[in-house]
């Protein structure tokens, strides 16, 4: 019996129960035996001395961490000589026995020796063991490696901290894909509170990038967990409204410690706001992409004879990722000075991309008929204020955002529009006009830039072609 010796000792420390009389089990064998089996299956470290402190039990969880046998360990005299150091001895048994006639149990850690001669500094609980009478008779002692109670300890604090304190989002998500625990940086992140954001589908969290949200967990869930964090564009509401977010994720599968095959418990999902620094990335790359166009639209016009070609070319080149149409108004009779009304002004085609079908700009206009368009025209505000002009038909049906287009005697799957000046010299010779479809966004303030930068290169080309032609 590995938890103990049948010995009057162990009747001792037992529990106070009355004699009992039969045939079998009289001598309390049946008793011990079951003693020793329930201890020997319990998790943690059990031993127990008498009131002389002889040790009395010893349990398989003691053999595992020790190395001593319950056969070596029943019978001794404390643990001087051969569980503990010899110089430790003294006080290891005072503070172990010192529990007998306390109240409660007594916690302390201490180094033991294992019987390879290693040592193993364990925390203790202990407490007293009182005899039929009453009276203190022993002391029974729990304990485990130290290490395992700090690692414990660590996880725990580090739950906390990750939930409480951490500078990202935190989110478990359960096998169904629902959140189970959301940190508070995770819950301001999606808008909500903490505890209403629980058990929820994903989709009532996200207005847009739950697809690949939902589809990222569930790979973790069959596969496990990605080797590099994945970047995850979604749309949240907020009380400013809805904004555009986007998130550095990563992923870890969650499993069960405690069953012998994986039980998937869900996916530990970690994200952080990374939306400023992949705008700038991408505000950088937009400049770079529209700096190169620039000098091979400059390199190509150049290879061209005919001015008026040059500034097709400059035009094609300034359209790709940029819009999906464009036209270049000329003021009829040349130019017009500053200061003029643009109701006095008629603009002439002289150039645009082919509508509904790709292909380069075609040069137009020979015949020199201006443009039918209706007083207040942005190509009109675009001449009066020598400046640039933006204009959109916003969130309308195809319907409405066609005769917007045909209104202003634009291509019909046109829904944005900004309108750049032409200038040279001093003088307005006219407007290119760049046109988005419904499924690209407005024109912002930098597409502006980039639309003036254009219109420089095309006016100059056309200022040449004037002066080629009077010549």
């Amino acid at each position: 019996m590995s938890a103990s010796r049948r010995s009057g000792t162990t009747d001792e420390i037992g529990p106070d129960e009355p004699e009992r009389d039969g045939p079998e089990g009289s001598d309390g064998s049946d008793g011990s035996d079951l003693l020793a089996a329930l201890l020997d299956g319990m998790d943690a470290a059990l031993c127990a001395f008498d009131a002389d402190g002889v040790v009395t039990h010893w349990n398989r969880e003691a053999e595992r961490i020790l190395g001593w046998s319950a056969d070596e360990a029943v019978g001794r005299q404390g643990f001087a000589g051969w569980a503990v150091r010899s110089a430790d001895a003294e006080e290891v048994e005072g503070r172990l026995m010192s529990a007998m006639h306390a109240p409660g149990r007594q916690v302390h850690e201490f180094a033991l020796v294992t019987k390879d001669g290693g040592r193993v500094l364990v925390r203790t609980q202990s407490a007293a063991v009182r005899g039929p009478d009453g009276k203190p008779a022993g002391v029974y002692c729990a304990f485990s490696e130290v290490h395992t109670q700090i690692d414990l300890e660590r996880s725990i604090a580090l739950s906390e901290a990750l939930f409480e304190d951490a500078s990202w989002g935190v989110v478990l998500v359960d096998a169904d894909l629902r959140p189970a625990v959301v940190n508070a940086h995770a819950a301001r992140a999606l808008g909500i509170g903490r505890t209403a954001v629980l058990g929820r589908p994903l989709g009532d969290l996200l207005i847009q990038g739950v697809e690949e949200l939902e589809s990222a967990l569930t790979h973790v869930l069959a596969e496990g967990a990605p080797p590099a964090p994945a970047e995850i564009w979604v749309t949240v509401r907020t009380p400013e409204g809805e904004k555009r977010r986007c998130w550095r994720c990563g992923f870890v599968r969650l499993a069960s410690p405690l069953a012998e095959e994986p039980v998937p418990l869900g996916v530990g999902w970690l994200f952080n706001d990374v939306t400023e620094s992949k705008q700038s990335e991408q505000e950088a790359a937009l400049l770079r992409f529209r700096g190169n166009q620039l000098h091979r639209a400059a390199r190509a016009a150049s290879e061209c004879e005919d001015p008026r070609e040059s500034a097709a070319v400059h035009l094609d080149f300034a359209l790709a990722g940029f819009a999906d149409h464009a036209l270049v108004d000329r003021v009829a009779g040349g130019s017009v000075a500053d200061g003029a009304e643009a109701g006095s002004v008629r603009l002439v085609r002289v150039a645009a991309t082919p509508s509904g079908a790709p292909g380069p700009s075609l040069l137009t206009g020979q015949a020199g008929l201006p443009v039918r368009y209706p007083e207040g025209h942005p190509a009109f505000q675009c001449v009066d204020r020598a400046g640039s002009v933006r204009a959109s038909a916003g969130r309308v049906s195809t319907e409405e955002a066609r005769e917007w287009s045909l209104a202003r005697q634009w291509p019909t799957d046109a829904v944005h529009a900004l309108c750049a000046v032409l200038r040279s010299r001093g003088r307005t010779l006219g407007v290119v006009t760049f046109l988005r479809g419904s499924g690209r966004s407005q024109f912002e303030r930098g597409d502006a830039v980039y639309a003036e930068d254009v219109a420089v290169r095309i006016a100059g080309a056309l200022d040449l072609a004037e002066a080629l032609g009077r010549e």
